[in-house]
């Protein structure tokens, strides 16, 4: 059995498509979810939406990047071009209710001078764009087939019984276990991120009512 594809299945009858990534809409200033997303080609303005999203989200929830991008989207900064003409500290105070305002700032000014082609190995060249960012960018603004690895996907996996350490070993779990297609990671991972709030929590987790309990060592040790 394809623990992995079984798991993917599981939860996608449990919680459904859950149309990531969020971006805005010409006539609204907060990000919606739209279920058909994964199967759609990116505007430019969407691709730049969502890495400047893949940014703002390190070490912060996602409510506060929503704060965010209303914020830049209401003063006409998602685009390249005034991103550009803006200063740091300018950009900065914008993306406050982000935290760590200041760096995210230098980060996205890095991105944006960005010129080369995108590929992973450039993305990772990019001041401030790890691995997990530089993943985002690729499979959810260029509709790139290559797993997303957070704390979420981590804490879930191990809890299974995967015996992965680096961010390459959980990835591959992925990546030799399933055909290579974005939609499917897409909606895997953000599939992941939903169990982890709601029921894999990283206190307390709800391990009896956890849809995925028959597949997870860690829950069936606990109830």
């Amino acid at each position: 059995m394809n623990v992995i594809f079984e798991i993917y299945k599981t939860l996608l009858k449990k919680f459904g498509k859950q149309g990531w990534w969020p971006t805005t809409k010409a006539n609204s200033l907060i990000p919606v979810y739209d279920k058909n997303f994964p199967k759609k080609r990116r505007t430019e303005r969407e691709k730049l939406e969502i890495a400047i999203g893949a940014i703002l989200t390190q070490n912060t929830t996602w409510k506060n990047v929503e704060k965010a991008i209303k914020n830049l989207k209401k003063n006409g900064l998602l685009n390249r071009k005034k991103l550009k003409e803006i200063s740091v500290e300018e950009l900065a105070n914008y993306i406050r209710s982000s935290g760590y305002f200041k760096q995210k700032a230098k980060k996205i000014k890095a991105y944006i001078e960005f010129k080369g082609k995108v590929t992973r190995k450039n993305l990772l060249k990019i001041w401030g764009v790890g691995k997990e960012t530089a993943d985002s960018i690729l499979l959810y603004a260029y509709n790139k087939p290559i797993f997303v690895i957070d704390a979420y996907t981590k804490r879930i996996l191990s809890r299974i019984g995967f015996n992965a350490k680096t961010y390459e070993e959980f990835q591959n779990i992925f990546h030799n276990n399933l055909r290579r297609n974005h939609i499917i990671f897409n909606e895997y991972h953000a599939l992941l991120v939903k169990l982890a709030k709601e029921y894999c929590k990283k206190n307390n987790p709800l391990c009896k009512k956890c849809p995925i309990l028959k597949f997870c060592n860690y829950g069936k040790s606990k109830v």
